[in-house]
């Protein structure tokens, strides 16, 4: 699935994002980060990632984040996503995310 997003700077991009109902929190892969230049956020106090089978992820921990707006079907939403160093897309929305917005997908 692809949605537009806007960074703080309202630069907008058009992302890949992949929505999984396992994750807690949106991710940006950071690889996307350096590639399209989107400016972050540091977090005041960096917390653990933990896998979907609850063992902690020895390579990431979340130190900073993105403020972006997401447009998906004409609803508007802003939201922080983390940043991780992860592969397979640009984007990660949570479950509650798909929960609240039920967005069509294709």
């Amino acid at each position: 699935m692809h949605l537009t997003i806007k960074i703080n700077n309202r630069r907008k991009l058009k992302i890949k994002v992949l929505i999984n109902s396992e994750c807690t929190h949106p991710i940006t892969v950071k690889e996307t980060v350096e590639e399209k230049k989107i400016p972050t956020k540091q977090l005041p106090k960096p917390f653990n990632v933990y896998n979907l089978n609850r063992s902690r992820n020895e390579e990431n921990t979340f130190k900073e984040f993105i403020p972006l707006e997401i447009n998906s079907n004409r609803h508007i939403e802003q939201i922080n996503t983390g940043v991780l160093e992860i592969k397979k897309t640009d984007l990660f929305l949570e479950h509650n995310w798909l929960v609240e917005y039920n967005p069509e997908v294709d």
